[in-house]
């Protein structure tokens, strides 16, 4: 008849044994958990702001305010798992197994990731440039996690991914924010050239979109026959380069026009047979 009250308190005296046990460890891993999840929250928003300074992207700052949190959380969540006593060993395995998983099966992708990060915090490019890269050229519409999208003279969109233009050339045309023009026109060499480069000048110089510093640029670049090809350099700001360059070619003719300068006559030989 008293062995059941012997056995309640064996079970109660095991479970208070218990309790004291692992009662500071509960009350240490709360603590841990709660300080550890401040920090999370203060260390996000001075990455969001430390982002923000670099004038990140909006996608990626949230991409990686996300990244951020979930990686410390995940960190957090096992140091209180040791602290309770949980083995830990088997559980970070299996987050490791499943990590090199999902890294094999998206390498692709986490290359063009990696390619996105690095060219929105590098910025060899941004949104309205004008660049060439892996074999397209086209203007810069929009930078995305994993693509950059391009659109063409002829309005095609073209869509690279990240990985391999961040690992190739880029051409820049816009970095600079001024570009030049190269005009080819023909003479006939019974014109007075450096007259002739004289009154281009002129002419150019008054053209509102064409920089005065530097100076456009006009040299004699070769001479077949009877005739002399000027190369006309002008140099003005990206934004109204195709502009420039097809109104040069305008104030060439009307100079030729005005002054008398002829180009040259184009000789036929016609055997009979």
């Amino acid at each position: 008849m008293n062995l059941k009250p012997l056995n309640i308190e064996k079970h109660i005296e095991h479970f208070i044994s218990i309790l004291i046990e692992y009662t500071p460890r509960v009350i240490g891993a709360v603590v841990v958990l709660i300080i550890g999840l401040w920090l999370i929250k203060r260390l996000s928003k001075l990455a969001t702001r430390s982002m923000e300074n670099r004038d990140l992207d909006v996608s990626l700052r949230t991409f990686l305010r996300s990244l951020i949190s979930i990686g410390l959380k995940v960190v957090l969540i096992v140091t209180v798992a040791g602290m309770i006593g949980i083995g830990t060993t088997s559980f970070v395995t299996i987050l490791g197994a499943a990590g090199l998983a999902v890294g094999l099966a998206l390498q692709g992708s986490l290359s063009n990731f990696a390619g996105g990060v690095l060219i929105l915090i590098f910025k060899p490019y941004r949104v309205g440039d004008t660049i060439e890269a892996q074999g397209q050229s086209g203007s810069v519409k929009e930078i995305q996690i994993f693509n950059t999208i391009l659109l063409t003279a002829d309005l095609k969109t073209i869509i690279l991914p990240n990985g391999a233009v961040s690992n190739g050339t880029i051409v820049n045309f816009t970095k600079n924010g001024i570009l030049r023009g190269d005009v080819q026109v023909t003479i006939s060499t019974a014109n007075d050239v450096d007259k002739v480069k004289e009154l281009l000048m002129e002419a150019l110089l008054k053209h509102e979109h064409i920089l005065k510093d530097p100076k456009p640029e006009i040299t004699a670049v070769r001479i077949v026959d009877n005739s002399v090809t000027l190369s006309i350099k002008p140099f003005g700001s990206s934004e109204h380069y195709v502009m420039i360059h097809s109104d040069v070619v305008q104030i060439a003719k009307s100079v030729f026009e005005k002054h008398g300068i002829t180009s040259a006559i184009q000789q036929r030989i016609v055997l009979n047979g």
